[in-house]
């Protein structure tokens, strides 16, 4: 049993393989920090379309709600961790991610979604997060879109040297 059930890691789920790698870390780093995990969708009607179509907020809330129980059926089959809860949110992923970071013991996110977070550009939500979260922020990536980066250290003869 937790000591702290207000602690918790706020996870922010648009189905994307990185936001899925988020909620398996935060699976493992919740018992370090006794802490729940609260994964956050968030979903809002496309303002392109404002005045042309009426909006079917409940057709969006359940698109949201159906990405949340697939990336975490994704992340942990059919053994979900009963210390994770659910939060659909109306509204821009940055903003609501930001608001759902106060007080949380940290907010982890995936590194770059796949447009789960409609009208954000691949890499803007994380970034947001990790300027304005009021908590520390993990941004996971995923093994199959990692890169290796060569770390340099100064140069000889103007020339950087490979580590």
């Amino acid at each position: 049993m937790m000591d702290n059930p207000e602690a918790r890691i706020v996870v922010g789920v648009d189905g994307s393989n990185s936001s899925v790698e988020a909620l398996r870390f935060a699976a493992r780093l919740a018992p370090a920090l006794d802490a729940r995990i609260q994964a956050v969708a968030c979903w809002d009607f496309p303002q392109i379309y404002a005045g042309y179509v009426p909006p079917d907020f409940e057709e969006f809330e359940a698109a949201a709600a159906k990405t949340v129980a697939e990336a975490l059926g994704k992340a942990f089959g059919p053994d979900v961790p009963a210390n994770i809860s659910q939060d659909l949110v109306r509204g821009p992923a940055p903003a609501k991610l930001v608001d759902a970071s106060a007080g949380a013991a940290m907010l982890v996110v995936g590194r770059r979604g796949h447009g789960g977070f409609l009208g954000m550009h691949l890499g803007s939500v994380s970034s947001a997060c990790v300027s304005h979260a009021a908590c520390p922020v993990l941004v996971v990536h995923t093994d199959d879109k990692h890169r290796p980066h060569h770390l340099w250290k100064g140069s000889r003869g103007g020339e950087a040297q490979k580590l």
